[in-house]
């Protein structure tokens, strides 16, 4: 809606996960060092974890994006939604293109020959799952034994895994001790650590929707995105998208703090209890 009124290629703020806004923070660039350093290795399990909406499916689908044009990886992505052992294994076969199969033993078997047909070829299989923290404990172990799949001394299978903080919990039980021993590097994804770097963030989002200075932004409307956000991602999205709607309902060029807090209150108010919204309007 806003996007022709501000000369935009595209929507700067979307909420689904776009590479080509990928923003190297220095706790996403420190995250994408260990993917990638994960992909050269080529065994074992790496694992990003992070607050919600702080960017881990973003990381995801931009080391795709990488993997795609340098075409030596087989890459298959899950995102996991309380999936239990066996259904965990069926959407892993799927995610390397092979149909479902009644028999458990039957599917592990066309899987291993699918592996070995990716590493026949001189390519790697990687598996991306994302949602980890969904994932229960059976079905983490049923990942672990999928890491068993080896051709000679040859690791066939490496999988990146990708959750919420809790997810390390999860990691830290007893019965996770073999799947620790195989996870060679690991890292928590924090949001923006500071009001500039979320500046920059808001910036590099503009820019590449082609922003060309309008609207501007004033340095309290940055700082105060920043105190509302917390620096986590999604949430800048979201503040900044509604400001940009705001700003072309209203005809506006220009936004401040001012700007930035009628829409955080307005943001806040339509989250709030049924209750507590009724009050707040008797109020006004």
């Amino acid at each position: 809606m806003y996007e022709a009124f501000y000369h935009f290629r595209f929507k700067p703020f979307q909420l689904s996960p776009d590479p080509r806004f990928f923003f190297s923070s220095k706790g996403h660039k420190r995250a994408m060092a260990y993917l990638e350093y994960g992909v050269q290795q080529g065994e074992g399990f790496i694992v990003i974890t992070g607050e919600i909406g702080a960017g881990k499916t973003m990381l995801a689908r931009t080391l795709a994006r990488k993997l795609e044009a340098a075409n030596n990886v087989v890459l298959a992505q899950v995102v996991s939604t309380q999936l239990e052992a066996d259904d965990m294994l069926r959407m892993v076969a799927a995610g390397f293109g092979l149909p479902d199969e009644n028999s458990k033993a039957v599917l592990l078997k066309k899987l291993e020959q699918r592996l070995l047909g990716i590493h026949a070829q001189g390519k790697r299989a990687l598996l991306v799952v994302d949602e980890a923290q969904n994932l229960p404990p059976r079905s983490v172990e049923e990942l672990r034994m999928l890491s068993n799949f080896q051709s000679g001394e040859k690791p066939l299978l490496q999988s990146f895994l990708l959750g919420q903080p809790e997810f390390r919990r999860t990691l830290q039980d007893a019965s996770m001790e073999q799947l620790r021993q195989r996870v060679i590097a690991s890292c928590h994804l924090g949001p923006l650590d500071a009001a500039a770097e979320t500046q920059s963030y808001i910036v590099h989002r503009l820019q590449t929707a082609g922003w060309r200075g309008d609207p501007s932004f004033s340095e309290d409307a940055f700082a105060a995105i920043h105190v509302y956000s917390g620096g986590i991602p999604r949430k800048i999205n979201v503040l900044c998208d509604r400001l940009l709607l705001l700003g072309r309902l209203d005809k506006k060029h220009e936004f401040s703090g001012k700007q930035v807090a009628e829409v955080v209150e307005e943001l806040q108010q339509e989250f709030a209890p049924p209750m507590l919204q009724a009050s707040q309007a008797g109020a006004g």
